[in-house]
């Protein structure tokens, strides 16, 4: 299963009103983490597999406890202070095991397609999902560090 991801849309400021989601926009490229029985695919929004380029990532996805998933987030490199630095992603092989996978949306899993759940319940099965991958070894867990360049808005029931 490919989906193409939803991509933000530049705006002079956030909407206002109930309803919005607002989350952190980061300095990254966008990227849905395929894992199946043929193994773990890391896509871009055009679906050219980089799992090759990002080593650390893949083997990551690979050690989640599920049969199957489909997770859009972005990959990046952040520098010492822990800012994604976006240049640092083209810098070659030497800094390929740095980069992380801020993990947003859970698009599948086991199968069972997630589309039509609410924002919010994806968000929650993504968060129990990744937590359980914290009892692995520390190669193989999921990154997490807030920074806050811009903020992406979204309606809750939208893609």
């Amino acid at each position: 299963m490919y989906v193409r991801p939803c991509l933000p849309s530049p705006a002079e400021r956030p909407p206002s009103g109930s309803g919005w989601l607002h989350e952190i926009k980061l300095d990254g490229f966008r990227m849905l983490a395929r894992r199946d029985a043929a193994g773990v695919r890391l896509l871009t929004r055009n679906a050219f597999d980089w799992a090759g380029r990002y080593p650390g990532i893949t083997s990551a996805v690979n050690g989640l406890r599920c049969r199957s998933c489909l997770i859009d987030g972005e990959v990046v490199i952040c520098g010492e202070d822990g800012i994604p630095i976006f240049n640092r992603l083209r810098e070659g092989k030497q800094v390929k095991g740095e980069a992380l996978l801020f993990a947003f949306d859970l698009i599948e899993l086991d199968g069972r397609d997630l589309r039509r759940e609410p924002i919010e319940a994806r968000k929650a099965t993504l968060a129990k999902l990744l937590r359980k991958a914290a009892d692995q070894p520390p190669t193989e867990r999921a990154h997490y560090r807030a920074w806050r360049p811009g903020v992406q808005a979204r309606l809750p029931d939208g893609p």
